[in-house]
């Protein structure tokens, strides 16, 4: 498949890791949405409205199937088997450098301290790298998500000496490092 800069493919994706299936949400998914993202650690670290209810749930996908349809991002639900959803990760191009793709993760409750984001990184980066022919791939984190860059360690990403990327989450300006796995280049 040829990537063309800036624009995902149209397709669904399914993509496979060793205990995991990454898979696009679908309407069933609106009570495993609302558990994962209505908790306070995910509304600590993401942008997501507090509290998540139905129609904030309704209205996510709504906007994940749009930026979808424009080939901006992917949002693909974390499962064991394709069923349940256990959590999220994101595949976009990079606002900065469309060559680059970011990623970002969560995990419900219920999930956590299972390695899947761990997994789900893993197999997003390599669909990245492998079929988007991303030249970097990327994760933002704020200072003091330990849990995140726990997460990006594991997977064998760096810290990158890139400027702090500054974004606006739930009225506050939070500045976000850059982690980096590179495809034959280094982080710079």
């Amino acid at each position: 498949m040829e990537n063309r800069p800036g624009t995902l493919p149209a397709a669904p994706v399914r993509l496979a890791g060793r205990r995991i299936v990454l898979r696009e949400w679908d309407e069933e998914d609106i009570p495993a949405l609302i558990e994962m993202y209505d908790d306070p650690e995910i509304s600590r670290w993401t942008p997501v409205p507090s509290p998540f209810d139905a129609d904030a749930a309704r209205q996510y996908l709504g906007r994940a199937r749009q930026a979808r349809a424009e080939g901006r991002r992917m949002q693909l639900a974390i499962t064991a088997d394709g069923g349940q959803p256990q959590g999220e990760v994101l595949i976009c191009q990079d606002d900065l450098d469309d060559r680059d793709i970011e990623l970002a993760y969560g995990i419900g409750p219920r999930y956590r301290r299972r390695g899947l984001a761990s997994e789900a990184v893993t197999v997003a980066t390599e669909y990245a790298v492998q079929r988007l022919d991303a030249r970097r791939v990327l994760l933002r984190i704020e200072a003091g998500n330990a849990p995140s860059a726990a997460v990006a360690r594991s997977t064998g990403f760096r810290p990158t000496t890139d400027e702090p990327v500054a974004r606006e989450a739930k009225g506050r300006q939070v500045l976000l490092r850059t982690w980096c796995r590179g495809n034959g280049e280094q982080a710079s």
